[in-house]
C-alpha cells in the first residue's frame, strides 16, 4: 500500500479545512500545509460528479507542489430533484454578491413544490436527501484514491437552527430530531457525511 509520507497538502484555501486535517492526520506524523501556502491560486471547480471535482483539485495541487494532496467535494443530493444540487450546492447559494444560502434554501423549497404542485404540505417521500462528501487523496504522478462518505435524511420547513452553514438548517439526518443546524458541532462532526469519509481516510493511514 502507497504511503503519503510526512508532508501533505490541502487542495483548498480553507483555514477551518486546514485545522479539521491537521487533527486527522498529525497523530500519524504527518504535517499539512494549504494550496496557498505555496503561492497557488483557486482554480474553477467544473467536475460534474463530487468525485471528478476532487481529483481535479487534488491534481492540481499535487502536481503544483510535488506532494500528495488531499481534496474534498461536498454537497446535497435532494431526491426529488433528481440529486441537485449535488455537485452545483455553492453555486445554488451564488447571488453575484456573495453567497446566500438561505435564498438557496428557498431555492430548494420551491423545486421541490414546483416538481409536485399537487403537494401541499409537500409529502415526506419528497423530501429525503442526504450529504455527500468525496475525499481524494492525489499523488504528483497522478495515482490516487477516493474515499466516500454519506448521511441521509429528509429536508425541513422553516429552516431551523444557527449553529451549522450552508444548507444545514433545512436537514434533519436520520435518527435525529434536530437539523445540523440545531446540532453542536463536535456532535454533528460525529455522525456526518465528512465524517464517514475521513473515518475511511483515517483507516487508510493507519493500514499504510
Amino acid at each position: 500500500m502507497r504511503r503519503v509520507g510526512d508532508r501533505l497538502v490541502l487542495a483548498s484555501h480553507n483555514r477551518g479545512k486546514l485545522r479539521e486535517i491537521e487533527a486527522l492526520v498529525t497523530p500519524f506524523g504527518i504535517a499539512v500545509s494549504t494550496a496557498d501556502e505555496h503561492g497557488m491560486s483557486e482554480h474553477v471547480e467544473d467536475g460534474t460528479t463530487f468525485a471528478a471535482t476532487a481529483r481535479l483539485k487534488a491534481g492540481i495541487a499535487a502536481r503544483g507542489t510535488g506532494l500528495p494532496a488531499l481534496s474534498d467535494d461536498s454537497g446535497l443530493e435532494v431526491t426529488a430533484l433528481s440529486g441537485r444540487p449535488g455537485v452545483y450546492t455553492a453555486d445554488w447559494a451564488e447571488t453575484g454578491h456573495g453567497r446566500s444560502f438561505p435564498m438557496a434554501m428557498q431555492r430548494v423549497r420551491r423545486w421541490i413544490k414546483d416538481h409536485d404542485a399537487s403537494a401541499s404540505p409537500t409529502p415526506p417521500a419528497l423530501r429525503t436527501a442526504r450529504f455527500v462528501c468525496t475525499l481524494c487523496l492525489m499523488w504528483p504522478d497522478g495515482e490516487n484514491l477516493v474515499f466516500e462518505g454519506a448521511v441521509e435524511g429528509h429536508l425541513v420547513w422553516p429552516m431551523r437552527g444557527t449553529l451549522g452553514f450552508g444548507f444545514d438548517p433545512i436537514f434533519q439526518p436520520n435518527g435525529r430530531s434536530e437539523t445540523f443546524g440545531e446540532i453542536p458541532a463536535d456532535e454533528k462532526h460525529a455522525i456526518s457525511h465528512r465524517a464517514v469519509a475521513f473515518a475511511k481516510l483515517k483507516a487508510h493511514l493507519a493500514d499504510g
